[in-house]
């Protein structure tokens, strides 16, 4: 199964930013719609943002307009560009494989990468 890696997370203060990353193994990464999670404590990971082998996103209105997820194939990575950052962004973030609409694809997540979002 193919490995996972999130990283750059970390405190931020409200309204600033903050550029996750996710560096995915194996040679098909271009193959694949990929696509952000969070988790907050005690819930279910919830997808915020997805991007598609063509470059097509999506996000939920929670994030829309503060959140978007380039990727760079040659690199098999794929980010998260988080701005004006509130407090109820403070989550776990992971990324996965995307195979139709929010559904992750990869059973075996990574460790995530904590945001915290507190003045």
């Amino acid at each position: 199964q193919v490995q996972l890696v999130e990283s750059g997370g970390g405190l931020v203060q409200p309204g600033g930013s903050l550029r996750l990353s996710c560096v995915a193994s194996g040679t098909a990464f271009r193959l694949y719609a990929m696509g952000w999670y969070r988790q907050f404590p005690g819930k279910q990971r919830e997808l915020v943002a997805r991007i598609t082998t063509g470059d097509a996103t999506n996000y939920p209105d929670s994030v829309k307009g503060r959140f978007t997820i380039p990727r760079d194939n040659a690199k098999n990575t794929v980010y998260l560009r988080m701005n004006s950052l509130k407090p109820e962004d403070t989550a776990v973030y992971y990324c996965n494989r995307v195979v139709s609409g929010s559904t992750p694809w990869y059973s075996s997540w990574g460790q995530g990468t904590q945001v915290t979002v507190s003045s």
